[in-house]
């Protein structure tokens, strides 16, 4: 029998994952699917950065580096991330933004990459890849004499060759979804005697990820998506410990040096992952980072990622199962197997994706469009229910029935989709 909302209802008195909700502040009425392009504001958020603004800078001043703890924030935050992560303690700092993290890692991969075999001169990426990972990798290619060669993602191990250098790929495809294995991947390349880069902004604190059983070499990461940190939140960074030392990073800013209050005239890089550390944290955004952070990690009581990795699944299948059902409009862009899928449901449609979206935000329901085609719906299993699935579902087959995408309205472009 088709599922009813009264069963979805039932599946959100069973959830072991419920009481998590309560940790946001989510408007009231409000589907909000789009959790993997900026996460929900934790309630612990506006009250730990007003006690930032307040107590730690408003009296404590410039004393709060020291007695704040305000040195700490970018290893400490990192600490959390690595947990979700499958780091050590130790290897991860939040900093920066994913572009310039990217840049540092991919930098220094594609260093150590000339060093131990000059031949290798090809960085290989996946052709959808976000485009900014994509910018960097070119503007990178050109400076330092290598190719960028995009390829299908099933067409990616036949370009690990004696050609290759560095794979570059964001773990879960940003526009379908699609996510990588990242252990066969990154075995594919070792095999080839090419580096790996993973960008991990559609897959931290959302799915598993185990970037030591990987043996991955290099890593990015998002803080404002699943891990909830607010707009423009830091980004994080890890470098397998066997390479942190290897290279100076390219960006040797003096939070990077060694002992940055000597105020040396000469560059001494510091031990690990602090190294890829450059200018003066950003305090305040840091401090709301961590709130995000603690979110995710306030699921180890639950069954933690494991637990949210399975909510995810089944709110994601249910989805795709109610849409394929009732809008047979819209062709299914994402993975159908569980296991191939991050968290997150596409639809595509050639000529109508847009105004879909923007009929759908009007009737309470927080999706996005990516171009040229692509519904996108985000399922954050911390604050989303099985409820919030099927009623998402009932209101995109009634943008479509009876056609409120043809508003005007609707039909004009913002500037952010």
């Amino acid at each position: 029998m088709p599922m009813t909302r009264n069963d979805a209802l039932a599946l959100d008195a069973q959830d072991p994952l419920a009481p998590l909700r309560a940790q946001f502040a989510l408007p009231e009425g409000l589907i909000y699917l789009d959790g993997n392009s900026l996460g929900v504001l934790p309630r612990r958020t506006a009250e730990r950065v007003q006690e930032v603004v307040t107590a730690e800078w408003g009296v404590g001043l410039i004393g709060s580096w020291n007695s704040a703890g305000w040195m700490q924030l970018a290893p400490r935050v990192g600490d959390k991330i690595a947990r979700l992560v499958g780091a050590g303690a130790g290897e991860v700092v939040a900093a920066d933004s994913t572009s310039v993290n990217l840049f540092k890692v991919l930098s220094a991969a594609l260093t150590i990459a000339r060093t131990d075999a000059p031949g290798r001169q090809r960085i290989v990426s996946e052709r959808s890849n976000f485009p900014t990972d994509l910018y960097i990798a070119e503007s990178l290619a050109r400076e330092r004499g290598f190719e960028l060669v995009l390829a299908d993602a099933d067409e990616l191990p036949q370009h690990l060759d004696s050609r290759c250098a560095v794979l570059m790929l964001t773990h879960v495809n940003y526009r379908t979804g699609r996510m990588h294995d990242m252990a066969a991947l990154t075995r594919a390349a070792h095999s080839a005697g090419a580096l790996t880069v993973w960008d991990l902004a559609h897959s931290a604190g959302a799915v598993a990820v185990d970037l030591r059983g990987a043996d991955a070499d290099f890593a990015i990461g998002c803080g404002y998506k699943y891990l909830n940190g607010g707009p423009g939140a830091p980004a994080f960074v890890w470098a397998n410990p066997k390479h942190a030392e290897r290279f100076w990073q390219p960006l040797a800013g003096w939070m990077g040096h060694a002992a940055p209050f000597e105020f040396t005239p000469g560059y001494r890089p510091a031990p690990g992952i602090s190294r890829y550390l450059c200018g003066t944290p950003a305090v305040l955004s840091l401090a709301a980072l961590e709130c995000g952070v603690d979110t995710v990690l306030a699921a180890e009581p639950y069954g933690g990622l494991p637990a949210l990795r399975a909510k995810s699944v089944a709110l994601t299948r249910l989805f795709a199962e109610l849409v394929e059902a009732r809008c047979p409009q819209l062709a299914l862009a994402s993975p159908r197997e569980d296991d191939r899928r991050g968290s997150q449901v596409c639809f595509a449609h050639p000529d109508i994706a847009y105004p879909v979206v923007r009929a759908l935000i009007a009737r309470g329901v927080v999706g996005d469009f990516r171009a040229p085609d692509i519904l996108r719906f985000g399922f954050t299993p911390l604050y989303l229910r099985f409820v919030d699935a099927f009623d998402a579902a009932l209101h995109l087959q009634a943008v479509l029935e009876q056609e409120e995408w043809r508003r005007p309205e609707f039909n004009q472009r913002e500037a952010v989709t």
